[in-house]
């Protein structure tokens, strides 16, 4: 029987059980070692302090975040709070420490200017500080060291968030191979799109189809969005927050499944349906050595190089985007464009 899968911490309730502890230096003379907080699920986990300082009016505390058996890039990462009093009336003011990003773009849950410390971890902070001690009159400032060199391997960039990484987490909770973070950051990258006045964005499986794509069509940097696998997460919020004109590339292989009406295009998801493959091929030909040669064939590549001229990139894009459609449900314009490796188009439909 195979171990469960250990669920982890946000960086947004490390962040929240750090600050519960250093205002609790503040307001009550000393650190609380391990700190539990509460989570809105009601979850009540308990953290040990990586670091507990005074800095004369301020209290710090850290915690090393466990991101459970998740492949999250700031699993290990330190997540340190400073916690200083304020004016009365004042209420909780947060800042961006090292490693910690700022916002520049519009769209997002914040306000330009704004410290990427969102909506969710906010409130977790004040929920659990209040718990400590009321009035909460506070300047938080959260730091992530090393946090500048992480961002480089998010979305951040892109969704205009500049200096570091995002403090996230709307339960605390990270489940693993849930992929929350990629989904949430697609999400936003439409949200900055649209709040751009962008009006043809690109979904793309990756690096290379998403360089052909700009290729092809042009495209600003910020219309680009890494769904990676993610076809349904894309799909679905376009369907609420839609935009006039929508671009899916990928390869060949991994639109080939949205082709089959799967939504999630990662291996590990869905299997490549080479049935449906051979069958498309049939459609267009009627060759019996071609169809032969296509029932021997164990990939994607291979059943598409043996189809040679024939246009098989072709029906698999239409297949593709009529399943992009009927998730969108009206008002998007989509066209899909599938590459080989080497960034050449195979197929193109829309």
């Amino acid at each position: 029987m195979e171990k469960p899968l250990r669920k982890g911490w946000t960086t947004g309730a490390c962040a929240a059980a750090a600050a519960a502890s250093a205002w609790r230096a503040l307001r009550l003379g000393g650190f609380a070692d391990p700190v539990t907080i509460a989570l809105p699920r009601g979850d009540c986990p308990s953290f040990a302090l990586s670091r507990a300082e005074r800095d004369g009016d301020a209290a710090i505390a850290g915690v090393i975040k466990d991101a459970g058996d998740d492949p999250d890039i700031t699993h290990g990462a330190e997540i340190v709070v400073r916690v200083e009093a304020a004016a009365a009336g004042s209420g909780l003011l947060f800042r961006a420490g090292e490693g910690v990003g700022r916002v520049t773009l519009p769209g997002l849950p914040l306000a330009v200017g704004e410290p990427a410390i969102n909506p969710g971890p906010r409130a977790q902070i004040l929920d659990n500080m209040r718990a400590v001690a009321e009035p909460v009159d506070a300047v938080v400032t959260v730091s992530i060291p090393g946090g500048d060199k992480l961002a480089r391997q998010t979305m951040n960039p892109r969704l205009g968030i500049v200096g570091g990484l995002s403090v996230l987490g709307t339960t605390g909770i990270v489940m693993p191979y849930s992929c929350a973070a990629w989904i949430h950051s697609i999400h936003r990258g439409v949200d900055v799109a649209r709040a751009c006045g962008l009006e043809h964005l690109a979904g793309c499986t990756g690096k290379t189809s998403e360089d052909a794509v700009r290729r092809l069509h042009g495209l600003d940097e910020r219309a680009m969005i890494d769904m990676g696998g993610f076809a349904g997460a894309l799909l679905k919020y376009l369907r609420n927050h839609p935009v006039p004109r929508l671009t899916i590339g990928g390869g060949f292989a991994k639109l080939a499944k949205l082709a089959a009406g799967e939504m999630d295009l990662h291996s590990k998801a869905a299997a490549m349906d080479l049935t449906l493959l051979r069958r498309l091929l049939a459609e267009l030909t009627a060759d019996p050595l071609l169809r032969e040669q296509a029932d021997q064939a164990v990939t994607a590549a291979q059943i598409l190089k043996i189809a040679g001229d024939i246009p098989l990139g072709d029906l698999v894009a239409r297949r593709a985007r009529e399943t992009a459609l009927a998730v969108l449900a009206g008002g998007v314009s989509v066209d899909v464009v599938l590459f080989d490796r080497a960034g050449k188009t195979v197929g193109h439909a829309g």
